[in-house]
């Protein structure tokens, strides 16, 4: 694998600015791995390579006229996005049958923000049904195979994008968590997720649209292969849009100023739906 796939967002956006390497290489990079594994994980559902490329031709041009502090800082770096977040001109099925055929007339808040600061979308990822289900499997696309091992589950609802950055196809990317679909996801590939804090990131164009109760509890966030990047996606994508009224909250603090001593961790042991195995509890507990 190009090493290029072994490095954080920001790590490579700061050799492509410092011009060490190129935006276009950094994205050839991951269409060649992308190439190689999806057939084997079924990953990216629909990609946008050559777009891809044009823009990341369009990132080296400003790179070589603008001083290194005016680009933003994910200035030419890849990423992808998880089928059920709008991503213009690619589907938005959310895995529903029924919805062959519709494609995102727009990009979510969370997109255009990425895309603002200077990162290139790849393609869309694959879901689980109505992102309602703990592997990415549906009717539209099959099921998504994790990229250690093929013959186990990716995790879901946002498998396809989890296993995609596992495998070194995108350094970072988007999904949303209602139950864990972030969180499992992240864990099943071996990479980095966050699920922030309700309020603080827009749901807006996400489907299925999260409306009542569940909007309190659905939350859009970013994976990263490094978790450096976290933070930085945070900050990106969180603060209020004008459409969803649920995100009212503003990013407060530093991560890099927490006194981990002083935290609390609330633990559940069991929901009393789905027990843990003793071997589970034994490694937690």
């Amino acid at each position: 694998m190009n090493e290029l796939c072994r490095m954080s967002g920001l790590r490579l956006a700061e050799m492509i600015v410092k011009r060490e390497v190129s935006s276009l290489e950094v994205v050839e990079a991951h269409i060649a791995r992308i190439t190689e594994v999806n057939p084997k994980i079924n990953a990216v559902v629909e990609d946008r390579f050559a777009l891809a490329r044009a823009e990341a031709r369009n990132a080296d041009r400003l790179v070589r006229k603008t001083h290194p502090t005016n680009l933003p800082p994910y200035t030419g770096v890849p990423f992808t996005v998880k089928e059920a977040i709008a991503l213009k001109g690619m589907p938005f099925t959310s895995g529903v049958v029924a919805r062959r055929g519709v494609y995102a007339k727009e990009d979510a808040p969370v997109v255009r923000r990425l895309r603002e600061a200077g990162a290139i979308p790849l393609g869309s990822t694959n879901c689980s049904e109505l992102c309602m289900w703990m592997e990415s499997h549906n009717k539209v696309y099959g099921r998504t195979k994790n990229p250690y091992d093929p013959s186990r589950i990716s995790g879901g609802s946002s498998g396809g994008e989890r296993a995609i950055i596992g495998a070194g196809g995108s350094p970072f990317g988007l999904g949303a968590d209602f139950g864990g679909s972030i969180r499992m996801p992240a864990f099943f590939n071996g990479i980095f997720g966050h699920k922030p804090t309700p309020g603080l990131v827009p749901n807006t164009l996400n489907y299925p649209i999260a409306d009542g109760d569940s909007a309190t509890m659905m939350v859009t966030g970013p994976f990263c292969r490094k978790a450096e990047d976290l933070w930085q996606i945070l900050r990106i994508i969180s603060g209020p849009d004008g459409k969803d009224e649920n995100c009212v909250r503003t990013l407060r603090g530093d991560p890099n100023h927490v006194d981990f001593k002083k935290l609390k961790v609330f633990v559940i042991e069991t929901n009393h739906i789905f027990e843990p195995s003793a071997e589970m509890k034994k490694v937690l507990w």
